[in-house]
């Protein structure tokens, strides 16, 4: 009875850890339980197939969501960093919902009196377990793909938003077709931001430079800077470089 009990524990805690964080490892998982390797795969293994996560090398991720942590996908940490690495100590920023921007959120730990506006949970998560930075999380209908919030409260809580830096994960950017999301009501509150004045930046996992999402949000030359990764198109790169786009590669 113990013991299954002591499993039921874990597993209700390998839960909780997906749904805050996005991701376990493994090893992470034997230091907590004091347990072996194996009995950890066997929890994933029963977690994967609740539905609740998808087995990655090294551990897991939570199902449904494009959340990676730095081990399982170095890329989305290295976009992160590079992103990050854009913002001033002081500076008020907006981040919106996704995965690369969960990696800005962490990457921003330690920074200074930072002010981080955001209409993600997952962000929000990341902002609050730092402990360090003022967090501005809006209302709105949860959209659980992305844990964005969106809708008329997302909209009106960003109306008079003003941000020295925003921060957008795009679903595709191209030269010829602009910016695009995979969201309708995320693409919109998008709108509404670029048309903020504030220096907006997009972050872009490479296979989707150049690349058309379904919902148009603006043309290309809305936005600063693009930040993705050396894995992007080159050919891509160079026509947003070209039109007045700043890019940033990780």
């Amino acid at each position: 009875m113990e013991k299954r009990a002591t499993t039921a524990r874990r597993r209700a805690e390998i839960i909780r850890q997906l749904e805050q964080s996005g991701a376990v490892q493994v090893d992470e998982l034997e230091s907590l339980w004091g347990v072996s390797a194996p009995t950890i795969r066997r929890d994933l293994r029963w977690v994967a197939a609740q539905g609740l996560a998808r087995r990655v090398r090294g551990g897991a991720v939570a199902a449904g969501e494009r959340v990676f942590s730095p081990a399982a996908d170095p890329v989305f940490a290295r976009i992160g960093r590079a992103a990050a690495a854009l913002v001033q100590d002081g500076e008020t920023i907006f981040l919106g919902p996704g995965p690369l921007a969960v990696e800005v959120a962490r990457a921003l730990a330690g920074r200074e009196r930072l002010a981080i506006v955001t209409n993600s949970l997952a962000v929000a998560r990341q902002v609050v377990e730092q402990g360090y930075h003022t967090l501005i999380l809006t209302g709105g209908q949860l959209e659980r793909q992305e844990q964005g919030l969106t809708g008329q409260l997302a909209l009106a809580a960003l109306e008079n938003l003003r941000a020295d830096r925003v921060f957008l994960e795009l679903s595709g950017v191209s030269a010829m077709a602009g910016l695009t999301d995979d969201s309708l009501p995320q693409a919109e509150i998008s709108r509404l931001l670029l048309e903020m004045g504030a220096q907006t930046i997009a972050l872009v996992v490479p296979e989707r430079v150049g690349r058309v999402a379904a919902v148009l949000i603006g043309p290309a030359s809305d936005i600063e800077t693009v930040v993705s990764a050396r894995e992007a198109d080159s050919a891509s790169l160079w026509d947003l470089t070209e039109m007045g786009v700043n890019v940033v590669l990780a």
